[in-house]
């Protein structure tokens, strides 16, 4: 069944001159605009596309990946207004609708903010909202302490990051544990601290547990000797945020990753820093 707002795989029928049209099985078929089509597809081919709404309403496909997709949450900039509600550039030649009532406060142009992408009940088009929490889950996240996530970088608060996990639920990654840049809208790998008694989930952006941190922290040193012709000028009287610059890391993981590498033989320390023993 074809989905409108996603990916889908769907054989060429026939072609045209202003381009292909493709089995869309109960919509009968779709056109692919020439414009996005490979060159050297042709019939009985099959191909991904991307399938929505053009300006006239009517179904249609295309290979340009939007920045999300139905059912996804994505951080958007606002394009313009009506007095009907927001456009949001989302990467393709339509823009993304995002009605009053769905707004949370009035949107401005040039300013960006999250939203849900979703299918219109009453009306069949895809469009956004801004009242993202009804969208989030908020019993019993199926994790245990450790699991790898994919998180969205939602917004910066007194106590740290607020981040979208899954797609499905809110955490936190505490300011005392964030030793890089994260900016709204990043996408990262993290990992389960603690799940909460709230149910709201504590998040961790390097491997949790002991061993598994220390790992995690030896091999970025280690890349980054690699990187930098096998000599870093960091040591133990280093500025801590010199080494959070370079690294990501705290001074204390950093003295501790370096003591391990040493007893490893995988490194020398020297007055003006460490040094990588090439093998």
């Amino acid at each position: 069944m074809l989905q409108l707002g996603k990916k889908n795989t769907l054989k060429v029928l026939r072609s045209v001159d202003f381009g292909f049209y493709l089995d869309a099985e109960d919509y009968d078929s779709v056109l692919l605009p020439i414009r996005y089509a490979p060159k050297d597809l042709k019939e009985g081919d099959e191909i991904e596309v991307f399938i929505y709404l053009d300006s006239e309403d009517r179904i249609i496909a295309t290979t340009e990946e939007p920045f999300a997709e139905v059912g996804e949450f994505a951080y958007l900039e606002v394009k313009d207004r009506s007095k009907f509600g927001a456009f949001l550039d989302w990467g393709l030649p339509k823009d993304l609708f995002v009605p009053y009532r769905e707004q949370k406060m009035r949107m401005e142009r040039n300013k960006s903010y999250w939203v849900y992408i979703y299918i219109d009940q009453e009306t069949d088009r895809i469009a956004a909202t801004a009242k993202i929490d009804r969208y989030l889950d908020k019993y019993n996240p199926p994790y245990t302490e450790g699991d790898e996530v994919s998180i969205q970088i939602h917004s910066k608060t007194d106590l740290g990051t607020k981040v979208i996990v899954d797609g499905l639920y809110w955490g936190i990654i505490y300011n005392n544990e964030i030793f890089e840049p994260l900016n709204i809208g990043d996408k990262k790998i993290a990992y389960i601290k603690n799940i909460r008694e709230d149910l709201k989930l504590d998040i961790s952006l390097s491997k949790v547990g002991y061993q598994n941190k220390i790992s995690d922290i030896e091999s970025t040193i280690l890349s980054a000797l690699e990187q930098n012709g096998g000599f870093l000028p960091l040591h133990d009287k280093s500025n801590p945020e010199e080494i959070k610059a370079q690294l990501a890391m705290s001074k204390k993981s950093f003295k501790i990753a370096v003591g391990g590498l040493y007893k490893a033989e995988k490194i020398t320390i020297e007055e003006n820093g460490i040094r990588l023993k090439w093998k």
